[in-house]
This record gives C-alpha cells, structure tokens and sequence, in this order.
C-alpha cells in the first residue's frame, strides 16, 4: 500500500505536469499546487523538498516563481518515486533490491517457501511498476476499471 505522502506527491506532480502541458506554461507556488492537488500545504513544502532533491522539480524563488517539472512525463518512474517517498517496496526485506536484510528468523533463504512465493508474486509487480511513468498516470485509461466496478 502507497504512503498518504506518496499520493500527495503524485496528486502534485499531476497538477506540474498538466502545468507543464498548459500552452504557456508558468512555475506554480505551492499554494496553487495544493489547490489543484487537494493537497495540505504543510506536506506539500517537505515533498517537493524531497522531488527536488532527487531532481524531479525544479524551484525558482521570487514574485514569479514557483515549482516546474523538470523531466518529461514520460521520464519520471514511479517505482523511482516510491522508493525516494515511501521506501523499500519489496514484500519482505530479503527480497528488497535497495534496501536487503536477511530475516531474522531464516534458516535458509534457497529453502523458504515464503520467500519464493513472494518473489514470484513481487517478481510480476516489479515488471509492471517499474514500467509505470508519470505520463501512463496522465493517460490513465481502463485497464484497472473492472477492479474499480463495485
């Protein structure tokens, strides 16, 4: 499950990018990114921090500054994004690319049944979230609206 911060991020990356689409595009304050976004204002400051620092966005200060994306869409991972936000996204930390431990618990990592059931199953997550970009968000289609049909 996604942090309450990782949503926030993305809600305000959404807003940059569709910003950055806009036919004269303009730096927007945080107060405007937390508008659009629906985003408090207090979490938003640390967060574009934060897709500051791994060179997501970029700031200008003064009268006509604000926050702009500063790759493309298509080029802003959101595997990379969940990592940087929320951490590890392995099911369990023997199984983690970034963030390895073995398990306290283990004898034996070849012969846990749990690890390889949760590999295979993070396995096919993995093909799929790191293939994800900030552009597939904008274009959100279908593919996932039989999962929302209550």
């Amino acid at each position: 499950m996604i942090t309450q911060k990782m949503k926030y991020a993305l809600k305000a990356l959404l807003v940059l990018a569709d910003e950055r689409a806009a036919e004269t595009p303009q730096p927007l304050t945080i107060e405007e990114i937390a508008t659009r976004s629906g985003t408090p204002k207090r979490f938003l400051e640390h967060i574009l921090l934060d897709l500051r620092k791994a060179g997501v966005v970029s700031s200008v200060r003064g009268r006509a500054g604000g926050y702009s994306l500063l790759k493309a869409p298509r080029e802003i991972s959101i595997s990379e994004l969940l990592r940087r936000i929320d951490g590890p996204i392995a099911p369990l930390p023997c199984l983690s690319r970034s963030a390895y431990q073995r398990c306290d618990d283990c004898k034996s990592e070849e012969d846990c049944r749990i690890r390889k059931v949760f590999a295979e199953l993070f396995w096919s997550y993995l093909v799929l979230i790191d293939s994800l970009t900030l552009e597939d968000m904008l274009q959100a289609g279908g593919a996932g609206e039989h999962l929302l049909a209550v």
